[in-house]
């Protein structure tokens, strides 16, 4: 079983923000449980470092354009590998590699009669590096420059038909839901060929054909990297082994650059369409979208100091409906973090671990049949699948939680300090194994801590698996070792 998924690629004009996490993080989440469940799984990110945005900026601080792109993608890989992000290839457009793959296609969709000569004159929105029809932008509400150069044109308009009979042949194509009846409209109005190559600056992939001095837009270029990241052109069998793409992850903003111009691309070149686009909302401040000039951007790093990377994945993924917008709150995030893994789960942990150790020397109890957490472990197993699918990351961990709270209220009836011999050394035992299969459900989405606890068992990462999920994996007589808090409760200042 193999499973491809991406995110965007994050474009290099500035620091990474939590919008950028937040993706990220989700993808991460999907990652790590497809590996848990036994899949070939290739997970590819990384950034977007072409066009004229990138050239400005880099003018602007007096330094070339490649030494902006490096500096800003050491920043996300910093950030990533804070995030304990387990991508399979972090890939850059700058690479040779890319600008192969790119030069390709081109020609392919030049050969296939679908790209031609005319000239663009209208609007065109810098900094999000976009044509609109408007002279305001309709996404960033900046005022847009007004072009005009000569280009070469995709012949968008010829796919519409085909574009919307693949939509609605295939309804998971894009989500969710409301997302694809968004997209269906903007097809089903008037659909213009794109522009799909820039004369006016250098900083982007040279076009392929004798004479002409245009670089590709990056909107075209870009997307390409999802082919790129596989294989294409030149490795043919990781190429078939992985695309077509499983999952495109990205935010609202991006979602008809993936939905619409992507796969007429991929259609114009004989290739497969991905499965599954999926276009998540927006983290808001005050119901404000962030950004620079607002003040108002969230700095993830000072997140991740105050109150640990895992902490920070659990609120980003429990809080919201993933698709949905989401307001950011430091108050939110403390309370949720205080609820739920200080008092519910850091709470549990401790008070088990606390009671083997003084009831039980500190190891493992002969094994017992769970009682009714073993049932509800197991179906709860069952069910997240579905969760994951659809990224209900909240429905997933509220599923999850109820293991959480049920083992809870397993301490408080069977009062194990009151309880000795076997009914003593059964309940301890379900309670190791009901923090077992715990760390396996919450590995996705806290992977330190989930270790943490699997550690404490004497297990490793390479025990954790949904392949089979069965009661009884804890081996009795096995030493646990609990040194400190999972959890520490977040002091309001």
């Amino acid at each position: 079983m193999k499973y491809y998924l991406t995110t965007p690629l994050y474009y290099v004009n500035d620091q990474p923000h939590i919008g950028h996490a937040y993706t990220t993080i989700a993808a991460d989440a999907i990652a790590r449980y497809k590996r848990l469940q036994g899949y070939d799984l290739f997970f590819l990110t990384g950034t977007d470092e072409h066009g004229q945005k990138i050239e400005r900026e880099a003018q602007e601080r007096g330094i070339e354009a490649q030494m902006l792109a490096d500096y800003m993608m050491e920043r996300y890989k910093s950030l990533w590998q804070m995030l304990s992000i387990s991508y399979s290839r972090f890939i850059r457009t700058t690479e040779d590699s890319h600008k192969k793959a790119a030069t390709h296609l081109f020609l392919t969709l030049l050969n296939k009669g679908d790209i031609y000569k005319g000239r663009y004159e209208g609007p065109y929105c810098t900094p999000c590096e976009t044509f609109v029809k408007e002279k305001v932008c309709p996404d960033c509400g900046r005022t847009c420059e007004i072009i005009s150069e000569e280009t070469y044109f995709f012949g968008l308009s010829r796919y519409r038909d085909q574009l919307l009979s693949y939509i609605q042949e295939n309804h998971n194509f894009i989500m969710p839901t409301y997302r694809r009846n968004e997209m269906t409209n903007i097809i089903g109005e008037e659909l213009f060929d794109l522009s799909i190559t820039r004369s006016t600056f250098n900083w982007g992939i040279p076009v392929p054909i004798t004479g002409a001095k245009d670089v590709m837009y990056v909107w075209f270029e870009a997307l390409i990297n999802y082919l790129t990241g596989v294989g294409y052109p030149d490795d043919k069998e990781m190429f078939e082994r992985y695309w077509p793409c499983d999952l495109h992850l990205v935010g609202k903003d991006i979602l008809r650059f993936h939905t619409i111009i992507w796969p007429a691309m991929l259609i114009s070149s004989g290739l497969t369409l991905p499965k599954k686009v999926f276009g998540h909302g927006w983290w808001t401040i005050d119901g404000e979208k962030m950004s620079k000039s607002k003040g108002n951007v969230i700095d993830p790093y000072e997140i991740i100091d105050e109150f640990g990377a895992d902490g920070f994945r659990y609120f980003l993924l429990r809080e919201i409906a993933f698709g949905l917008d989401g307001n950011f709150s430091r108050k939110a995030l403390i309370h949720r973090l205080n609820s739920d893994l200080a008092n519910d789960l850091g709470n549990l942990f401790a008070r088990v671990m606390k009671m083997v150790e003084s009831f039980a020397e500190g190891k493992v109890p002969q094994k017992a049949d769970g009682e009714y957490l073993r049932e509800l472990s197991l179906n709860i197993g069952k069910e997240i699948d579905e969760e994951i699918s659809e990224l209900k990351f909240h429905s997933y961990i509220e599923k999850v939680w109820v293991l959480v709270r049920e083992a809870n209220k397993y301490v408080d009836q069977k009062k194990p300090w009151m309880l000795k011999g076997d009914n003593l050394n059964s309940t301890l035992y379900n309670l190791l194994e009901s923090l077992r299969i715990l760390s396996i459900f919450l590995f996705p989405i806290m992977p330190n801590l989930s270790l943490r606890m699997a550690e404490s068992f004497g297990l490793s990462e390479k025990d954790l698996s949904l392949v089979n999920l069965t009661w009884g994996e804890l081996h009795s007589g096995t030493r646990i070792r609990y040194t400190a808090p999972l959890f520490m409760r977040i002091i309001l200042k």
